[in-house]
């Protein structure tokens, strides 16, 4: 079961939009979501106190630093999902949670300030991959977007390309029935209609499936990786001929 989690040091970025998001997205897609609100507003706990709740879904707001490893592991379940929305700091909690995660995923505006902020997650990851001795897959991805992107935008994109940072595509959009899931609950299919409902739900679904796309990617690596270990291990073990 993959693990996700949601970090950037930049509040107001999108962290519990996109975990809100991807949530319902994988539940309607059929699988087992276990969402882990890890910042101390709480956002995604109102949002699931409120409208009709979506099926597959379970919300947890008691994690802690000492705790958030072993709810990851008790949640470990197969065709399930736990989705980690963490607080907006640098932090043992944040470590700790990127230290289980299958993909970081780090969320920003197309703006230089956030991008100079948001960016400082990859910092934390590889600080996790040297203790771990092992990688840990990040992408970054856009939210509150318009449909025409800006200079900035283009040139951040371009940076980050450079740099063979992985941005997730497309970006979430500036949509209005993003903001109101806080207000009514449920999902993008159960709340009342807010704006170009049917543009909300394609841009949503096609970044859940982007994302999904990241993680098949990781367990490709995962795979080639453990199968290289395998082989070296084999052919360790054989004796050298003369």
């Amino acid at each position: 079961m993959p693990t996700i989690v949601i970090a950037s040091p930049k509040g107001g970025a999108g962290k519990t939009t996109a975990a809100v998001i991807l949530a319902t997205e994988f539940a309607r897609a059929g699988a087992s979501v276990t969402l882990l609100d890890c910042d101390p507003n709480h956002s995604a706990t109102l949002w699931w106190s409120k409208g009709i709740r979506p099926s597959g879904i379970e919300v947890l707001s008691d994690v802690s630093d000492s705790t958030v490893v072993r709810t990851i592991k008790e949640h470990d379940r197969d065709g399930g999902v736990v989705i980690c929305d963490l607080e907006g700091i640098a932090s043992r909690l944040v470590s700790r949670a990127i230290s289980q995660a299958d993909l970081v995923l780090t969320p920003m505006r197309a703006t230089t300030l956030d991008a100079t902020i948001g960016i400082r997650t990859v910092a934390l990851v590889q600080e996790e991959e040297e203790a771990l001795d092992r990688p840990i897959r990040h992408a970054v991805f856009f939210t509150m977007t318009r449909a025409i992107r800006s200079r900035q935008h283009l040139g951040i994109q371009k940076s980050f390309a450079e740099q063979g940072i992985a941005i997730v595509n497309p970006p979430l959009m500036e949509r209005a029935a993003y903001s109101a899931l806080f207000q009514f609950g449920g999902d993008l299919h159960s709340m009342p209609a807010q704006g170009a409902m049917g543009n909300a739900r394609e841009n949503a679904r096609l970044f859940a499936e982007a994302v999904f796309a990241q993680l098949v990617s990781t367990r490709e690596t995962n795979n080639e990786q453990r199968q290289s270990i395998r082989h070296s291990g084999r052919s360790a073990k054989k004796e050298p001929q003369e």
